[in-house]
């Protein structure tokens, strides 16, 4: 599999997102609903998956979307995972930490990774052997060897999701033996662990299509993610980012 050319690619659906999500931002007249479980859902989230899909049909590639599920293709090696807007409440609100998530797994193996973050100015992507960047310069984590010399990031959204298996008290517990601690929140922190701004990232509720596009990126940047139990597993349902020496630390705070 060539990955530069699917890279190529993957950019290319990122540029299409990127003209369709700034063109809604902070419209007055954006349109805004809200799904069965009582997140959000905008036009524009429907606008981008509807516009990848349709780019990704030339391809015969399969696609899972958050907004419209599973859809086969020809070639069944190949399938996309598509997060039209990550950050959803806050487009909506106007705030500018969203982005548009786009990766590729081939035969079970997570190859590339886009992150395109047009209200931010930046984008972060990564494909398998070919290193991990941010607007083209090459990224790495920290060094950061002590859990007092770590700057650390994590969000939640509600009391029920700071409760849940007691982990907003585990989380609190650890940010107090960190040096310093910011809630970035959505992709945003993990990319940062990415590129070394932040040593430690937490998100203690995903789906896979929050995680498939940032798993490349991390790997390739030289950092390390698994879920908060410590398993290198995409479907986890959660994902601790560390810039690799403090993951052991982090995971042990959070058993």
């Amino acid at each position: 599999m060539d990955i530069a050319a699917q890279l190529d690619l993957a950019l290319e659906l990122a540029d299409l997102a990127d003209g369709i999500t700034m063109a809604r931002f902070r419209a007055s007249d954006l349109q805004v609903a809200t799904k069965p479980d009582l997140t959000p859902v905008s036009e524009a989230d429907h606008a981008v998956e509807r516009a990848i899909r349709e780019r990704l049909r030339e391809t015969g590639h399969a696609v899972l979307g958050e907004e419209f599920g599973s859809e086969e293709g020809a070639d069944a090696e190949f399938r996309w995972i598509i997060d039209p807007i990550d950050g959803t409440k806050s487009y909506v609100r106007g705030l500018p930490i969203w982005c548009t998530l786009i990766g590729l797994e081939h035969a079970g193996e997570l190859v590339l990774g886009v992150a395109s973050a047009p209200g931010l100015h930046a984008r972060w992507w990564a494909g398998r052997g070919l290193g991990a960047f941010r607007d083209g310069e090459r990224i790495q984590p920290s060094a950061v060897g002590a859990l007092g010399d770590a700057q650390i990031s994590f969000a939640w959204d509600t009391k029920e999701r700071f409760d849940a298996d007691g982990i907003g008290e585990k989380l609190v517990a650890l940010a107090h033996r960190c040096w310093r601690f910011r809630g970035v929140g959505d992709f945003w922190q993990h990319v940062l662990v990415a590129e070394g701004a932040i040593d430690i990232s937490i998100d203690p509720i995903v789906s896979l299509w929050d995680i498939a596009a940032l798993v490349p990126i991390i790997e390739e940047s030289g950092a390390r993610w698994t879920s908060i139990d410590g398993r290198s597993d995409v479907n986890g349902n959660s994902f601790v980012c560390t810039n690799g020496p403090l993951h052991d630390a982090v995971i042990a705070a959070l058993a």
